[in-house]
């Protein structure tokens, strides 16, 4: 039985393209060319590169995990994270590679793609997760798959690295999008409040209480509740949440009905909640009922890569209309230099503080005052064109990264998020070798 690869591939639900041993698309379904607003006239005969990385070369030879480079070298069907773009707008894809092979034995790749974002946040600043540095797309991979199943999450991450909007990733991306996603700092509610914050209470349960008061675990019913600081919730109240989170049931404070409420519990900390346990401020019990599925998130020192990235959207979103402040090469390896305790919230606060006293519309340097010791050497910004300048800002980046580690080949390799023999490419490639 002789079948047409086209109408096979249209059968996927995900985007699908095939592609042969020199990148040349060759077939694509419909997903894939409606995903990057193409007709298929437009797509086969194309790169796969060109079309998905708007690059003129393989995504490879750019220090990323490759499945045509897997199959065509090694023989290999890989899975892996990448950045593309869909309408012009960047999008974490994970890409499942499949070997194919056509009756005269001509090997092919197949790609089946999952893209990683929801809908709903492709338009929405305050729900970017920005970066393509290989550490954080395996977390937004990971993500992406806790998303899709009903268990507790706990985020583990330091101060600043984004924990809420992590959890709202996973809630966006999950069955409940539709309905509530309700936060509650728990470290922000003083004891005495905290359960009827959480659970509500009746009119005249205390005084001051005049009301009825629906509590933050009845308006999250059908979606989603974030406990973020669950490591500071008191040891007394703990023992209720356990049972609640068990059950699904719950009472107002001063109330005699049983209530119920289908919440999906994420919570995070930047405690090491085991040590919590030993010490007895934290319960066993309510550990392994929030910690269904852990997931850590990476600090901003171990994505150094993103950085230019990073600070680019932050600077548009800091502008708030206004002109855009760009960031001269030196001061954009000062920031690969520095370790950032307080993460992507510090990296924030420096460049708003640093927009204040830049001038000409350029940060250099010296206007993000970080402390002597972290900043490496100042560069001088080129004045050369745009390509060039980009260049110039790679450079720098891995000279002050050089110094920084003392010409630990293999830290720096780790800090810009790419291999050690793409590390020595661009070595030769800059002078640096």
């Amino acid at each position: 039985m002789d079948i047409a690869l086209q109408s096979l591939i249209d059968t996927h639900r995900q985007p699908f393209v095939v592609i042969d041993r020199n990148y040349r698309i060759v077939a694509a379904n419909r997903r894939y060319c409606s995903a990057h607003g193409l007709t298929p006239l437009d797509i086969v005969g194309k790169t796969c590169h060109a079309v998905s990385h708007h690059s003129d070369r393989p995504c490879h030879e750019n220090g990323e995990d490759c499945p045509h480079q897997a199959l065509f070298s090694r023989g290999e069907a890989v899975e892996v994270v990448h950045t593309h773009f869909h309408d012009d707008k960047p999008e974490r894809t994970r890409i499942c590679g499949h070997r194919l092979e056509d009756v005269s034995g001509e090997i092919y790749l197949g790609e089946q793609l999952f893209p990683l974002e929801a809908e709903t946040c492709n338009d929405c600043d305050t729900l970017q997760m920005v970066g393509r540095s290989p550490a954080f797309l395996a977390c937004v991979d990971h993500l992406a798959r806790v998303a899709e199943s009903e268990a507790p999450v706990l985020l583990y991450g330091e101060s600043g690295v984004g924990k809420e909007l992590a959890a709202r990733f996973i809630h966006a991306r999950s069955s409940r999008s539709s309905a509530s996603f309700i936060v509650i700092n728990c470290a922000a509610v003083p004891e005495s409040l905290f359960e009827s914050e959480l659970f509500g209470h009746e009119r005249g349960a205390f005084s001051g209480s005049s009301g009825l008061k629906k509590g933050l675990f009845e308006l999250a019913d059908g979606g989603t509740l974030f406990l973020d600081e669950v490591g500071e919730i008191p040891l007394s109240l703990q023992a209720k949440l356990l049972r609640v989170l068990e059950t699904g049931e719950f009472r107002r404070v001063g109330g005699t009905q049983t209530l119920s409420a289908d919440v999906r519990v994420v919570s995070a900390t930047n405690r090491k909640l085991l040590d919590e346990i030993d010490a007895r401020r934290f319960r066993l019990d309510l550990y392994y009922r929030l910690a269904g599925i852990v997931v850590t998130l990476p600090p901003l020192r171990d994505r150094r890569a993103d950085l230019p990235e990073l600070t680019a959207f932050l600077l548009r979103r800091l502008s708030g209309g206004d002109a855009v402040r760009q960031l001269d090469p030196g001061a954009l390896a000062a920031l690969a230099g520095y370790d950032f305790p307080g993460n992507v919230r510090e990296l924030r606060n420096l460049l708003q503080q640093a927009m204040l006293s830049c001038r000409d519309g350029i940060i250099r340097a010296q206007d993000l005052r970080l402390p002597a010791s972290s900043a490496p050497p100042v560069f001088p910004a080129p004045a050369a064109s745009a390509a060039h300048a980009l260049q110039d800002v790679e450079r720098a980046h891995i000279q002050s990264l050089l110094t920084h580690h003392q010409g630990h080949r293999a830290r720096v390799a780790s800090a810009l998020g790419i291999t050690e023999r793409t590390l020595y490419r661009k070595l030769k490639r800059h002078g640096l070798g």
